[in-house]
């Protein structure tokens, strides 16, 4: 893997560590860059408002300033979010050794971009939960914004990085539809999948991402590939054989005998899902995992900037 915001990542050994390094690199390039005018300090106190009971003013605080500060509480949050990430055997590609240097795939750079997220989340007292899904919804925890709630889900993230399996498959649609009516507040719900369904049915794929905006959420979706070997199938022309992770099955070809077949097939599929998003109004993010943090944590302070107006 590249550079990641500033932090070179090797392995994922310490996914909270990792997480606040990713974090506090993206806070230090805002400050240099024209997003400079997002809130990145975060504050713990609110004003304190006449009339109210004084046993949650902070008087430390007060001693310093002539102030009074109330302190915030986990249930005085600003946002829920519902992290949504694809744990299907297609999110272990490419596959390769974990302990070769610079290695991720799909649901490495997922994982860490969700503990990303949960930092800064956790920094802004937003309330978050995490969701898994293959075939069906593995995990579904709801949204809080305590640091013991940031670690179990950590936990969660490492577990599922850990135990790679083959011939997991994915049935998006019925998850995310199963999501939409689990989640009873209006929240920020993000998406984290390379939306590769199985049976390839579109349709019904498309009406779950409508479902959530149905309901009144916000969704964004990061789209995660490998752009160079997935959308523009970078390959030696020479024979190969392809495995399809999620069923099994094996084709043997050389790959220029499909290159042209392959990328106009995925930009149609990549083209009528940005289309779906736009119309929809989800906020469609390509997130290739080559390319680092910067974009998935950019795309989340704008949503949230426009959310908590």
């Amino acid at each position: 893997m590249k550079l990641l915001d500033n932090y070179e990542v090797r392995n994922l050994g310490n996914l909270e560590l990792l997480a606040k390094q990713v974090v506090e690199g993206f806070i230090i390039g805002l400050h240099k860059s024209p997003f400079h005018g997002f809130s990145v300090e975060f504050a713990e106190h609110r004003l304190y408002n006449q009339g109210e009971s004084t046993k949650d003013i902070d008087w430390k605080v007060y001693g310093r300033t002539d102030k009074m500060f109330v302190k915030k509480f986990e249930e005085e949050t600003n946002l829920r979010c519902q992290i949504v990430i694809d744990g299907s055997s297609s999110m272990f590609f490419p596959e390769d050794n974990p302990e070769k240097p610079g290695y991720t795939n799909k649901l490495r750079f997922s994982a860490l971009g969700a503990a990303a997220l949960m930092n800064l989340l956790k920094k802004q007292r937003d309330a978050f939960g995490l969701t898994i899904f293959d075939d069906k919804v593995r995990q579904h925890t709801p949204c809080k914004s305590s640091t013991s709630h940031y670690r179990l889900l950590l936990t969660h993230l490492e577990n599922l990085i850990y135990n790679p399996e083959r011939n997991k498959t994915t049935q998006a649609a019925e998850a995310l539809h199963q999501i939409a009516d689990s989640i009873h507040k209006r929240s920020l719900v993000i998406i984290f999948s390379d939306m590769f369904e199985q049976g390839g049915d579109n349709a019904a794929l498309f009406s779950a991402l409508q479902h959530l905006k149905h309901n009144k959420h916000e969704v964004v979706l990061f789209h995660v590939v490998d752009k160079s070997k997935e959308i523009d199938f970078e390959f030696e022309n020479r024979p190969y054989l392809f495995i399809d992770m999620e069923s099994g099955e094996e084709v043997r070809l050389q790959s220029n005998q499909v290159k042209d077949y392959y990328k106009e097939q995925v930009q149609k599929f990549t083209n009528e899902l940005k289309m779906k998003c736009l119309q929809y109004k989800i906020d469609f993010v390509e997130a290739d995992i080559n390319e680092g943090y910067k974009p998935i944590l950019q795309s989340y302070l704008v949503k949230r900037q426009k959310m908590t107006k």
